[in-house]
């Protein structure tokens, strides 16, 4: 077994939302070097086109497709799923990718920050998964099954709410719901994992990582010592969607430097 039979990804179709932008972007290049034919969809398809052809424009055997598609509303994820069909007669690799986020201080966190949160990172990752099914289950068999990949984050794994309490909680959500699918769809050949990212550079944490200083001020309280980069993600993607990874689901990746098992201090630090 070689390692390019491990991780190649030659023939497969995936689909990542939010794939203009941050990990999904990470991901998506991943996937098209690997040799996947990528689609990519976010609310804006314009930058979804431009980094399809960013993708399209290197030495590779993928290729990439970009175009709108928003997974915030049941009418958003039915024209999503109408132009997936569309485009394709198989899907093997879903990456859960798009979502949002809210920001304010305890005691001034909006009700309406849980329904617009909640709405597109739980109930859009549910949604689209199970419309996607019949296409997942098509493609997947014992010997190779289909792929989901969620992305959590390691807000849903530690109690960390950091003026984002409905994110933490729809990512702790992510997580739940991601074992639960693994469960019910493994007879379906169809593995479904998580990742749970810690800094990254992307648009939603521009405000922390827009600059090598900012990066440099966050990675310093990551116990690893940086921000996360591009090969952490690919290195992830091609491990779960490869065949080096069909017999994994149900799986958490932490993929935070560190930050799933930081605690407080030794409780008997002053005794010794």
């Amino acid at each position: 077994m070689t390692p390019e039979t491990l991780f190649s990804l030659h023939g497969k179709t995936a689909l990542v939302t939010g794939g203009a932008t941050g990990i999904g972007r990470m991901a998506a290049e991943a996937l098209v070097r690997a040799g996947a034919r990528v689609l990519i969809a976010s609310r804006k398809g314009d930058a979804c086109e431009a980094v399809a052809a960013e993708l399209n424009a290197l030495d590779t055997l993928g290729s990439a497709e970009g175009f709108a598609g928003d997974v915030g509303s049941k009418e958003g994820i039915d024209a999503l799923v109408a132009e997936v069909k569309n485009r394709t007669e198989t899907l093997d690799i879903l990456m859960n990718n798009s979502g949002v986020t809210w920001g304010a201080p305890l005691g001034q966190f909006p009700h309406e920050a849980w329904e617009k949160v909640m709405s597109v990172n739980v109930a859009g990752v549910f949604d689209l998964t199970q419309k996607l099914l019949p296409m997942l289950m098509e493609s997947g068999s014992v010997d190779d099954p289909a792929r989901v990949v969620n992305v959590g984050s390691v807000m849903g794994e530690i109690p960390m709410g950091d003026g984002a309490y409905s994110y933490s909680a729809s990512k702790a959500a992510v997580i739940h719901l991601t074992k639960i699918l693994a469960k019910e769809l493994s007879a379906h050949a169809i593995t479904v994992n998580a990742l749970a990212p810690g800094p990254f550079v992307s648009r939603m944490t521009a405000f922390a990582t827009a600059d090598e200083e900012k990066r440099a001020r966050v990675g310093g309280d990551v116990p690893l010592r940086r921000v996360g980069r591009e090969e952490d993600i690919a290195g992830c993607m091609l491990f779960l969607c490869g065949r080096g990874g069909s017999y994994v689901t149900g799986a958490v990746i932490p993929v935070s430097g560190g930050i799933n098992v930081m605690s407080g201090r030794n409780i008997f630090e002053k005794a010794l």
